[in-house]
Formats: structure tokens, C-alpha cells, sequence
């Protein structure tokens, strides 16, 4: 598309609309039980819900990126929310999807292209960075607020459980993007204020710092200590274990359940 200025590289995609329109028909459907399958309705509520909270993350980095100078991200598409325009589009989306399926766990994207040159400011660097994981922590108070404000009565039991596995993602995926650590949002928030002999020493290893991550992540320890971690910010937010643990076990529905989580249809 030809740069004019305009609002074209801004207009919300169709891609990203539908992935919406899925998140909203599914979510109702939990809602209302109006699914054979409740399972199945959690499943693709979850999931559309996930990957609209990454193209948001995506977005409130070229959004900010956008507002400090680096007026480029118009012209790549990354104002449109549309998943396909990302230039990581396979560490952004198909990474972090596969790994809520598999495991459950909030899998950092990889970022937009900013061009950092354009920007003045350590601040407004900062800033960038820590503006998508901050996406992520707005979307799990919202996932919450039913939790915290203590407003469950009418809230129907699946819904709330989707609503619980779903925060455990947003905060999962918060957290591990907070670490500073290269090649995570963390470690480019601080980066602008380390000195350019640290930040040329690092750099090398910004490739390999999600493997490193989760390398650490299969140490029972390090995995322990972590989802305490993550459990201990739900509690506070009103969220119990139960019911981030019913969520997940509704949302892989093709495994077998012990039973723990009784519904009429569960």
C-alpha cells in the first residue's frame, strides 16, 4: 500500500476482526451452554481470546513505537492488529498457540520491528518495550475483574473457568516477558541504560534467551518456584487454583479427567 499519510495502515484487518467474531460466537456459547460440547466451546474461546490478546501486545508496541518517533510501523501493517503483518509471525502466534495447547502456558511473541534509530529518548525506549507485556496485564485485570470486584453470581461455572485459565496465560505470559533477560521485552526496557560495551556483549546472545528461559523451565525447581509466582498474583487477584486448574482441564478436552471438576455436563 502507498504511504499517504492516512488511515489505511491503520484499519483494523479483517483477519484480526474475525479472530473477534470467533472469541465473541464461542465465548456466548460457554456462556449460554449452548455447545454439545463445552470443552470444545472453551477450547476455541481460549484460544481466540489468546491470540487476539498477542495481536494487542504486537499492537501497543507499534503504537507506542509509533507515538516516539518511529513512524515506519504504519507502513508495515502493525496498526492494522493483524497477525499475518508481524515480521515473527511463527514466534508472535504459532509458537505461543501451540504451547497454551500443549501446556498451558503464556508463551512470549516475538516483537515488531522497531527502528530504534528514529527514536530519541532512553524513556521512550523503555517505554516500547515494556508496552506489550503491559497489553498483557491489562488483559488478564480484565479476564479478573469478575474475580476481584466479587461479581461471580450469575457468571456461569464453565465461562468462569475459561475466564480463570485464560488469566493464567495473561500473567504467565506477563511475567516471562518482564524477565530481563536479551531477546525478552524485559531485557529492552533495561537495555537503553546499560552502557554500549554491555549492550554490544549481549547482543550475541539476544537468539537464544526464550530457549534459555525455558530450558530453565523444564528444572522442577525453576518450574515450581515460577507458577508459584504465577499463582500467587491470580490469589491476589481473586482467582483460586481450582479454577485455573478446571479451565485448563476444560480446555484440553481430549484428555481424560479425574473428576475433580463436576458440572452437570462436565
Amino acid at each position: 500500500m502507498v504511504h499517504q499519510g492516512g488511515r489505511g495502515e491503520r484499519r483494523i484487518s479483517a483477519v484480526f476482526l474475525g479472530i473477534a467474531a470467533v472469541m465473541a460466537v464461542t465465548g456466548w456459547a460457554v456462556w449460554t451452554d449452548y455447545s454439545a460440547s463445552p470443552g470444545l466451546a472453551v477450547f476455541l474461546f481460549v484460544t481466540s481470546a489468546w491470540i487476539v490478546s498477542l495481536c494487542l501486545h504486537e499492537y501497543a508496541h507499534a503504537r507506542t513505537a509509533l507515538h516516539s518517533g518511529d513512524l515506519s510501523v504504519e507502513d508495515k501493517g502493525y496498526l492494522t492488529l493483524n497477525p499475518l503483518a508481524y515480521t515473527h509471525a511463527v514466534l508472535s502466534f504459532v509458537l505461543p498457540v501451540l504451547f497454551v495447547i500443549l501446556g498451558g502456558l503464556g508463551l512470549p511473541g516475538g516483537a515488531v520491528y522497531i527502528e530504534r534509530d528514529r527514536i530519541q529518548g532512553r524513556w521512550r525506549h523503555s517505554l516500547i518495550s515494556a508496552a506489550g507485556p503491559l497489553a498483557n496485564v491489562a488483559f488478564a485485570v480484565v479476564c479478573t475483574a469478575p474475580f476481584w470486584l466479587d461479581a461471580l453470581e450469575g457468571v456461569p461455572e464453565a465461562f468462569r473457568f475459561a475466564l480463570a485459565f485464560l488469566a493464567l496465560l495473561q500473567v504467565s505470559a506477563a511475567i516471562l516477558n518482564f524477565l530481563p533477560v536479551p531477546g525478552l521485552d524485559g531485557y529492552g526496557v533495561i537495555e537503553p541504560w546499560l552502557s554500549h560495551r554491555v549492550r554490544r556483549e549481549v547482543a550475541p546472545l539476544a537468539p537464544f534467551g526464550l530457549i534459555a528461559v525455558f530450558a530453565l523451565l523444564w528444572i522442577p525447581e525453576v518450574n515450581g518456584f515460577f507458577f508459584d509466582v504465577v499463582r500467587g498474583v491470580l490469589s491476589w487477584l481473586g482467582v483460586s487454583d481450582l479454577e485455573t486448574y478446571c479451565g485448563r482441564d476444560l480446555y484440553r478436552f481430549w484428555t481424560d479427567t479425574d473428576g475433580l471438576c463436576t458440572s452437570p455436563r462436565l
